[in-house]
Formats: C-alpha cells, sequence, structure tokens
C-alpha cells in the first residue's frame, strides 16, 4: 500500500473470488488511485492514478464489484468510470438522459445485464448494462435545502432549493380530482438549488440561487432568469458566499432584497443594484490556517475545495418587520450581528457567550420577533463538531442576555429553523434533524408534529400566513405541509382538560374538481404514477376529545387490565352485563352542519377517541336515494347528494353514548365560497332545482326498491297459494294473476321493456331513464339545468304519478287483501303480512 498520508478508502470485494479485493485511496492532494489485491489483503498492486472524477473524495470514494463479470468494477462519481480489467483501464459511464452524481449501485443475481443506480437525481435502472436508462419517477425523495411560499390565489405555490436537482415550485394543491403531480412542478432555476423568496403580493417574482451566493430573479410569466449577485467593487475584497447563502425580502418594502457574503447587501430595486451596509460580519480567518483532525497541514495535504461550502460568510439574516432598520445577522463562525440603525453600526455577540452554546456553533437560524421589536430567536448547530445537541434561544433585549428555550427537545435532535405563528406570539414551529415541533408557550414544551410524516431531517419550515398552513422542507421526503394549524392558536394547558373543543376551520372553497386526466381519480395511468394527495376536497372539522369515549366492553376490560396483569381475579360479570354489552351501540361523535336557517344539512360520524381528529365534509347534501343494505364484504362509501349552495353554516359536535345523544359543543360558524364563475353565468335557481330532484330521486329509489321487493313476494305468494288447504283454488289463482300482471306493468312504465332490456335494445324513455338523464346533466358542473333537463324532469314527475298511485294501491290494498285470503284459505304465512 502507498506510504504518507492516505485518506478516505473505498473497498469492494469480489462476489465471484473473494480472495480479491479492490481498493481507492485518497493520497496528498488527491494523488490517488486504485489498488488490487489477489490474497485478501497481503499484498497490493497499483493498478491506475484514477480517484474518481468531479469533486473528489470528500464526496464519493465507493468502489462496487461486479457479481457477474470477474474484474468488473465500479467506481461512483460526478461521472461513475466502469473498469473491466481490475481498476487498470477506465471508461465513463453513459449518462445520457441520465443523472450525474451517483453514489450506489444495486445488481441482480440472475440478469447480468440489469444494474440500478442511485444518484443525486433519483434512481436510474438499466437493462441492458448502461446502455439504456429507465428514470424512477414515482419517489419523493427531493432533499430540499429551503422552502418559501407566496401568496397566489387561489391556491398558493411552494418553492425550494433542492440538492443537485435545481430551484423548483409547484402548487400547495390542485382544483382536479387526481392531486398533485409530477408535470404539475416546473424548474425555476439550475444547478443545486438553496434558499428561494417570493415578492409579497406579486407571485410572478420570484427569487432563486445556486451554490455559493448565486442569486437570480426569475419572471414566473416568461420563465426569463437574471442574475442578480451583488459584485464587489475596484479594490474590494474577494466576497465569499455560503454554499446555502441567505436571501430576505424585506417586510417593509416589497422591492428591498437582503443578500449576504461575509457582508450584508442590500437592494432596493428588485436587486438590480446593490449597495453594501456592513464591512465584513465575520472572523475573517484564513481557513487553509486552521487546525484539522488536532494539526495544521501543508501545502501537500489533501486539499480540495471544489463543491465545498466556504468559510467565514454570513448563514442567516432576520429584519425586525416592527423596525425596518433592526436587522440580525448570524455567521457559521460562531458569530451573531446586530445593527439597530439599518446598518450604519453594528454589535458583535460572540454565539459561546450564549448560555450553553459552544464557540463553533454556526447559526442555522435567527429570525426577529412578530410581535415584539426587541425580541430575536437564534437555532444554532454544532453537528460538525461531533455534537449534536439542540440549541434554540432567545433574547428579550436585542441580543444582549439569552434564555435557553430547547426545553424538552431531545438530544440529538439538532435544530435546523425557527418560526414564530402570525396570529399567537408563544406558537412556534422548529425544524429539527428528526421531525417538527411545536410549543404552545414559547418553548418551556415542545410537541412533535407526527401524524404521516416520516422520521426525517426538516431542514426548513414557513407559514402561509393567509391559508394557516405550515410548510415544511424534508432533506429527503420532499415537502410537506399540515393544512390549516390554526386550531393550534386556542390551545392552553387549561383548554386541553376540557371534555371536548371544536374548530370549524378555513373557508371552504366551493367547485366541481376538474379532470385532465380522466373522470377518475387514478386516471388507469397505473401503479406506478406518482400523485401528491391534495387536502380532502371542502370543509375539514378539527375536533378534540380530552378522554377516550368508552363503550361498556372497553370499560370492563380497562378495569380488569391491572387484576389481569397482577395475576388476580377477574369475576365474571354475570350474563346480564355481557348481554347488555354485546347489544350497546358503540359510542361516536356526531357534527352536525346546518344552514343559515338552522336546517340540518349533514350529519357526520367522527373517532370517539382521545386526542385530535379531523372529519372532512365534501359541501355535499347526504344522499337521498332509498336505502339498502350493503353486499356482505363489501366496503362502500357512504354515497352523497349534490353539491350545497354557497354561504354561511355551522358545524357542532356531539356525543352518542349508550343510545343518548348529548351535545358537547354548540354551533360554530364557517363559510362556504364559490371558487371561480364559469364561462357561462350559473343558473339562478340551480340550488333549488338539485333539491326539487333529490326530493323527487327518493321517490323513484323507493318504487325501485319497493317492485324489486314485490318481485319476491310474488314468487312467496305463488308457494303459499300453492299450500293452501282449503279455499277457491281458481279464485287464489286468478288473484295472484293479477297481482303478478300489474307488478309487471308497473315495471314496464318504470324501467322499460323487459325483453328489450335483456339484449340491450333501445327502449322507449322511461321514468328511470329520464332522471338518469337529468342525473348525468348536473353531476358533474354547477351551471344548472338546461331547458332539456327541466323538460325531461316534467315528463318524468308526469309519469311517474301514475307509477305512484298504481304502486301505492297494490301495497297497501291489493296484496293484504290477497294475503287475507291466503290466511283464511289455510295457506301459510307469507313475510311482510299481518302476522295470524
Amino acid at each position: 500500500l502507498p506510504e504518507g498520508n492516505m485518506g478516505k478508502i473505498g473497498l469492494a470485494l469480489s462476489p465471484i473470488r473473494p480472495d480479491v479485493i479492490y481498493a481507492a485511496i485518497e493520497l496528498d492532494r488527491r494523488e490517488g488511485g486504485v489498488w488490487k489485491s489477489t490474497n485478501r489483503g497481503a499484498s497490493w498492486e497499483k493498478m491506475s492514478d484514477a480517484v474518481g472524477a468531479g469533486t473528489g473524495p470528500h464526496y464519493y470514494q465507493e468502489l462496487y464489484a461486479s457479481p457477474h463479470v470477474f474484474d468488473r468494477i465500479y467506481m461512483v462519481s460526478n461521472t461513475s468510470q466502469i473498469s473491466n480489467d481490475g481498476g487498470a483501464t477506465w471508461t465513463d459511464l453513459n449518462n445520457e438522459y441520465k443523472h450525474v452524481d451517483d453514489h450506489a449501485i444495486a445488481f441482480r443475481p440472475d440478469d447480468p445485464e440489469y444494474i440500478l443506480f442511485g444518484s443525486d437525481g433519483g434512481l436510474y435502472e438499466s437493462y441492458d448494462h448502461t446502455k439504456t436508462w429507465r428514470f424512477i419517477d414515482n419517489l419523493p425523495v427531493t432533499q430540499f435545502y429551503k422552502v418559501a411560499v407566496d401568496d397566489a390565489e387561489p391556491f398558493y405555490f411552494v418553492y425550494g432549493g433542492t440538492q443537485d436537482n435545481n430551484s423548483q415550485g409547484g402548487p400547495s394543491r390542485t382544483d382536479n380530482r387526481h392531486g398533485i403531480r409530477n408535470s404539475d412542478w416546473f424548474i425555476t432555476l439550475f444547478a443545486d438549488g438553496h434558499q428561494s423568496a417570493i415578492e409579497p403580493g406579486n407571485p410572478d417574482i420570484m427569487y432563486a440561487e445556486w451554490q455559493q451566493g448565486n442569486l437570480a430573479r426569475v419572471d414566473r410569466i416568461t420563465g426569463e432568469v437574471v442574475h442578480i449577485q451583488p459584485q464587489p467593487a475596484p479594490g474590494d475584497p474577494v466576497e465569499r458566499w455560503n454554499w446555502d447563502a441567505p436571501i430576505f425580502v424585506s417586510q417593509h418594502e416589497p422591492t428591498r432584497l437582503y443578500f449576504a457574503s461575509q457582508r450584508v447587501w442590500r437592494s432596493d430595486d428588485r436587486g438590480d443594484s446593490w449597495t453594501p451596509i456592513s464591512e465584513d460580519l465575520t472572523r475573517d480567518q484564513e481557513r487553509l490556517e486552521l487546525p484539522v483532525q488536532g494539526r495544521q497541514w501543508s501545502w501537500d495535504a489533501g486539499w480540495d475545495l471544489l463543491a465545498m461550502s466556504q468559510y467565514n460568510t454570513i448563514t442567516s439574516l432576520g429584519e425586525s418587520p416592527l423596525d425596518e432598520d433592526i436587522i440580525y445577522v448570524g455567521t457559521d463562525d460562531g458569530l451573531i450581528q446586530i445593527t439597530e440603525n439599518g446598518g450604519d453600526s453594528w454589535r458583535r455577540v460572540e454565539v459561546g457567550s450564549l448560555p450553553g452554546v459552544p464557540d463553533t456553533a454556526f447559526v442555522n437560524d435567527i429570525r426577529a420577533d412578530l410581535f415584539d421589536p426587541d425580541t430575536v430567536y437564534v437555532a444554532l448547530d454544532n453537528h460538525k463538531y461531533g455534537d449534536y445537541t439542540p440549541y434554540l434561544l432567545k433574547s428579550t433585549d436585542r441580543g444582549r442576555r439569552w434564555r435557553d428555550i430547547t426545553g424538552n427537545l431531545e438530544d440529538r435532535h439538532l435544530v435546523w429553523r425557527i418560526v414564530q405563528d402570525h396570529v399567537n406570539p408563544n406558537l412556534l414551529f422548529t425544524a429539527t434533524e428528526f421531525g417538527l415541533f411545536f410549543t404552545l408557550d414559547g418553548g418551556q414544551k415542545w410537541v412533535e408534529l407526527t401524524g404521516d410524516a416520516p422520521t426525517i431531517s426538516f431542514r426548513d419550515v414557513t407559514i402561509q400566513r393567509r391559508e394557516d398552513d405550515l410548510v415544511a422542507a424534508s432533506f429527503g421526503r420532499g415537502f410537506f405541509i399540515v393544512d390549516d394549524i390554526s386550531p393550534l392558536r386556542e390551545l392552553t394547558e387549561s383548554s386541553l382538560e376540557e371534555e371536548a373543543m371544536l374548530f370549524p376551520g378555513r373557508t371552504a372553497l366551493w367547485y366541481i374538481e376538474q379532470h385532465p386526466l380522466a373522470f377518475s381519480e387514478g386516471g388507469a395511468q397505473g401503479h406506478g404514477y406518482y400523485r401528491a394527495p391534495n387536502p380532502p376536497f371542502g370543509a375539514n372539522f378539527t375536533y378534540y376529545l380530552a378522554e377516550d369515549i368508552q363503550s361498556l366492553q372497553e370499560a370492563r376490560r380497562e378495569r380488569e387490565r391491572p387484576l389481569v396483569e397482577q395475576g388476580e381475579d377477574t369475576p365474571f360479570p354475570g350474563f346480564d352485563a355481557i348481554t347488555t354489552e354485546l347489544q350497546e351501540t358503540a359510542p361516536t361523535i356526531l357534527l352536525t352542519v346546518r344552514d343559515s336557517d338552522g336546517n340540518v344539512v349533514r350529519r357526520l360520524s367522527g373517532p370517539a377517541k382521545k386526542g385530535f381528529h379531523r372529519v372532512n365534509w365534501d359541501l355535499r347534501f347526504p344522499d337521498r336515494g332509498a336505502v339498502v343494505i350493503p353486499e356482505e364484504g363489501v366496503d362502500e362509501e357512504e354515497p352523497t347528494g349534490f353539491l350545497v349552495a354557497p354561504g354561511e353554516y355551522t358545524v357542532s359536535l356531539s356525543k352518542r353514548v349508550r343510545g343518548e345523544t348529548t351535545e358537547l359543543v354548540g354551533p360554530q360558524s364557517f363559510m362556504v365560497e364559490r371558487l371561480r364563475d364559469g364561462a357561462l353565468p350559473a343558473q339562478a335557481d340551480a340550488t333549488d332545482f338539485w333539491v326539487e330532484v333529490s326530493d323527487f330521486y327518493r321517490s323513484v329509489t323507493a318504487t325501485v326498491l319497493t317492485l324489486a321487493e314485490l318481485e319476491q313476494k310474488v314468487t312467496l305468494l305463488a308457494a303459499a297459494k300453492d299450500r293452501a288447504a282449503g279455499g277457491d283454488p281458481v279464485s287464489l289463482d286468478n288473484g295472484w294473476q293479477a297481482i303478478r300482471t300489474e307488478v309487471n306493468a308497473i315495471d314496464t312504465l318504470l324501467n322499460g321493456n323487459k325483453a328489450r332490456n335483456a339484449v340491450s335494445e333501445r327502449t322507449l324513455a322511461t321514468v328511470q331513464s329520464r332522471l338518469n338523464t337529468v342525473l348525468l346533466g348536473l353531476g358533474a358542473s354547477t351551471y344548472g339545468p338546461t331547458q332539456t333537463h327541466r323538460d325531461q324532469f316534467e315528463f318524468a314527475q308526469a309519469d311517474f304519478d301514475d307509477i305512484r298511485t298504481r304502486l301505492t294501491t297494490l301495497v297497501e290494498t291489493t296484496i293484504p287483501a290477497y294475503e287475507r285470503d291466503l290466511l283464511e284459505a289455510g295457506a301459510p304465512w307469507v313475510p311482510g303480512g299481518q302476522i295470524p
């Protein structure tokens, strides 16, 4: 093996000949190479000088040995390399239509032509050994550094910078039933993306950057990009930009920007021109003179600064929304700087002077309080020194004195970001290495936001204030949105002791979902087609229960559990108690929606368990069709009716326990608002017509089911007739035939000619077909009925009057009379008849 300063080493063992080992070894100034041993490492032969391309061993160095071809090895890199002779010669990987920067390779033992590459762009597989590639496009694995949101209407957009996958933007939700698709996303800037920002009130102007301070202004209308990075004047020192240089759009003037290298720059014209408002605010060290691994290193050491963050840079900016002259700065070398006069002078604070904070801590985030001009928050990070402690502090005197607000955050949960709610000053959110947390008391106690989010690093978090959404950037699973955090604002320790709380949520938008792929949710695209879910359409109600509402069985088992654990007796409760348990209706929570006149519009059920729950109302009336028993084993969704009208509604919360319903929280008001107008004005009486159709639909479906039951009844009457022990057989036969003839006649009027229906041949219009025409015409639109729909509805109503009269006579008069005749003749009883 080589002598001298061996650095990072990549190892691979041949799966074909286990005695053979390959090693990629870093030496001074990237002078390493590839070595091979054929005797398990007893001796080595240098094969070549190749040590990878691109950004070198600090980023790559992994070797992989083929399980199919001996001496074929792969070295992952910016452009990976392949050797077929044990490392003696190398060829570049074919990266056509494939992302570069590879980090992992996998093989299939049964297919020598198959290979799978994991890169900064995701997963790529080849079935012809790297000649062509298939991208796996349904994995949400993007690594976002930062997140920004705009105020576009009706739905805001989310922006962020990614690890080597550009800066991107996409909608927070869509108006279609498919959710948020890959095609809804767009690229705003190239390269590694970092912090993005959007001009308040003008979502068509946004800012994005690539690494080391390359800031650009993007016109969202044209897609044009203008490079606006501040540049030094003659005689100025070289600017040092952090890999993720901070940008801040002023809260006092939307065209004002702050950007930072080792000094703070200000622009009042969206970046067309810049003025430095500070001198160097860092320690201004020579990084090559700093100790590494406990010592200083000379020129021949393994220096490799390409694609690495610079040092002694500003990492975070904060501007007070209450005083435009107060600006805070944090650096990567352990400093906080404060100006209270717009940059004319700066006050320096060593982070090592903060309670419990080491001198070497990196300032991840610094935020001015939204309510108090004297208060500021800072999140620091010392993980580059092996210290994963969360450092989160607050000052109420503009950085002169600080107190710790990490509270109960666990060790290793290093903190990346902190954000304050814009309504409740004590409600804070933080993004940590292992999740998202919130506090209701300014940092004494933190609670993790669990939900469906994985345990993953969240690098940034912000609040879209109009929608009250919490939007977070994860480093490896894309963006996450917590819809409507407003319920958290009302929580206190005492309120959590109340039996129940109800939060009606934000305004519900009223529209028909669009269908760009198909009228089904998945659009026949297969399970590999990626779709992020939209928030549930309609109104979302959040409620809280302090305790489980237990059934009798659950309460008994809870009483018995400690006895079982202690091995003590659990006496049999008695058959009467068990019978009561078996007959009990399960406890449930009910949410009752009423219109502005107090009329009940919809009742929804929810879990009766302790904690917070969300129940969605799809803004529709309940289905008015006749109730049917679902097929056994078929889990069908509850059918719904037409949309309600836009307007003001209320929702109340009740519990049903032991069959008794009790209101827990009285009516809370909320609004249902139309999202947009169509190309044509809607019919003024659209909602009234929907209600009328729903009532008629109820009558028709009742008739259809009644008729279906009569088909079975006629069969049972025939069996009973034939088993009659007395009476006049001829009279019974004729009476039965008259009933059957009338049933068939009504069926024809309602459903059409049975013979034609049997072979799907056209038949004359019926009540059912006319009603279906109306339902089809109204079901996918808020426009309302056309004249054709109105005419068809009137025709159906007119025809139905005779059907209803004849069916009512048959059910209420003819059949009961005939059943009495059967009983008098000694025939068996038929289900549904009068009990003898």
